[in-house]
């Protein structure tokens, strides 16, 4: 069961990058959503595994 959520955080965090770099070419009205979208992609991703896959004992 924790490689399906290792396998998720890796997904949300590689699908942050392209966000950021699209952040830059979709309209202005748009740019800043995207950007902040990426950001808050890649705090998940940091998060999965800290708060839901716990300490290694």
């Amino acid at each position: 069961m924790k490689i399906i959520a290792v396998v998720a955080s890796l997904a949300l965090f590689l699908a942050s990058f392209p966000l950021f770099a699209y952040a830059f070419w979709v309209p202005e009205e748009w740019a800043a959503i995207t950007f902040f979208t990426g950001i808050m992609s890649a705090s998940l991703a940091l998060a999965i595994p800290f708060h839901i896959l716990g300490r290694r004992d």
